[in-house]
């Protein structure tokens, strides 16, 4: 098959990059749903999204060519460049997931459950007659504040709505697929269904030894990829050199990980009859960690005292999922609780995946982390989030108790 042929449209650059930002990011989640869920429908438009990243990445070396006349303004694009490139980088790793469900390469069953319980899950259900979410947009529902999961595709009939927008309806029999914390899941299908929450058991035979490792070590990887992306975009956004560090070792830590399961592989090939059902875990494998790859890229541009573009914090800031930054003042209610007790990603469907407290960094805080004056918090969501985060860790007015 001929390459397509791809004509220049004149196209702004912020528009292109937060673009190429926003399909990058939902090119992974549709990729893991279709892992998930076996679903080709959705393999298929993520390679279909494939195609059209390359057309925006075409667009947008174009646009930063014609953008610069002086060595500073080709300084300054080149940092635009890299971040643009490390986006498309993100959506071949996800085509590469999204291949295993079109290519029917093996994926055992266990990971498929424990990809449902990460900490980021993906999640799916129907919507009932008596939903009541039936006949409502996505603007009324809120459903990142309402149970702390974001809708990322709708299947109606046989058609697919992707990346849906606050004027998006749904519809009594829509299948809605979601993606948020994992404690988020029961209010989630409750909403939609209208039906108490009963978490389903799959039987399956079992044949592969010692395969929760291996389940363990996918699951992190994915976890790992994702928390790297953010914290890459959280340097950028806030020019900070210790997240971009950070990003650094998550992927040294990667590739050690994926060395491991290589091994695993190996030893596991000789006691298995078919070894087509492990090509799946390395290629998986492959994917996370190209994308934390991916994410150092971004990173690369903090530590190597890039001059950034104005346009790389404006397409952040401006994107789907807005990264925000947030002091947690001394009189705050939120002050001495555990994430456990403020349940942030359910209340407020924002994910808190840094605090910097004095010189020191916690990242991925759990259930257990107490939260304490002055931390700094770095957590991503939609604006709405960001407005029920601010609002939830305010002062109160004098007067309130």
């Amino acid at each position: 098959m001929s390459p397509k042929e791809i004509r220049y449209v004149p196209r702004n650059l912020k528009d292109l990059l937060i673009e190429m930002k926003d399909t990058s990011e939902l090119m992974v989640d549709l990729a893991y749903s279709a892992m998930v869920y076996d679903d080709e429908d959705i393999a298929e438009e993520v390679v279909r999204l494939e195609g059209k990243m390359d057309t925006l990445d075409y667009h947008m070396k174009i646009a930063a060519m014609l953008s610069t006349r002086r060595v500073e303004e080709a300084e300054e694009m080149s940092g635009v460049l890299q971040v643009a490139r490390a986006s498309e980088n993100i959506a071949n790793a996800a085509g590469d997931i999204a291949q295993i469900v079109l290519r029917d390469i093996g994926i055992p069953m266990e990971l498929k459950l424990a990809m449902r319980e990460a900490e980021e899950t993906i999640t799916r259900a129907t919507v009932s007659e008596d939903s009541k979410l039936a006949g409502m947009n996505l603007e009324d529902i809120e459903l990142d504040t309402e149970a702390g999961m974001w809708i990322i595709a709708i299947r109606r009939n046989d058609e697919w709505i992707y990346d849906p927008n606050h004027a998006t309806r749904i519809r009594p029999d829509d299948v809605i697929f979601s993606r948020g914390h994992d404690e988020g899941v029961p209010l989630f299908i409750e909403l939609v269904t209208n039906r108490k929450y009963v978490p389903r058991t799959m039987e399956h035979e079992r044949f592969l030894i010692d395969l929760e490792r291996a389940v363990d070590i996918i699951v992190e990887m994915k976890n790992m990829g994702e928390l790297s992306v953010g914290l890459a975009y959280s340097a950028l956004l806030f020019d900070n050199e210790d997240i971009a560090h950070e990003v650094k070792a998550l992927e040294s830590e990667m590739d050690s990980m994926k060395h491991e399961l290589q091994h695993w592989v190996l030893e596991t090939a000789k006691h298995v009859p078919d070894v087509n059902i492990l090509r799946g875990l390395l290629q998986l494998a492959n994917s996370a960690e190209a994308i934390s790859d991916a994410a150092y890229t971004i990173a690369d541009t903090v530590l190597r005292d890039i001059d950034l573009h104005p346009i790389i914090t404006i397409a952040v800031r401006e994107s789907d999922e807005v990264i925000t930054k947030l002091v947690v003042q001394d009189c705050s209610p939120i002050i001495e609780k555990t994430f456990g007790q403020l349940k942030l990603e359910t209340e407020t469907g924002v994910h808190v995946m840094a605090i910097k407290r004095d010189d020191r960094w916690v990242y991925r805080p759990n259930k257990r982390t107490v939260v304490k004056a002055g931390d700094i918090l770095i957590a991503r969501g939609s604006h709405t989030g960001e407005e029920a985060l601010f609002e939830m860790c305010a002062c109160p007015f004098e007067g309130e108790e």
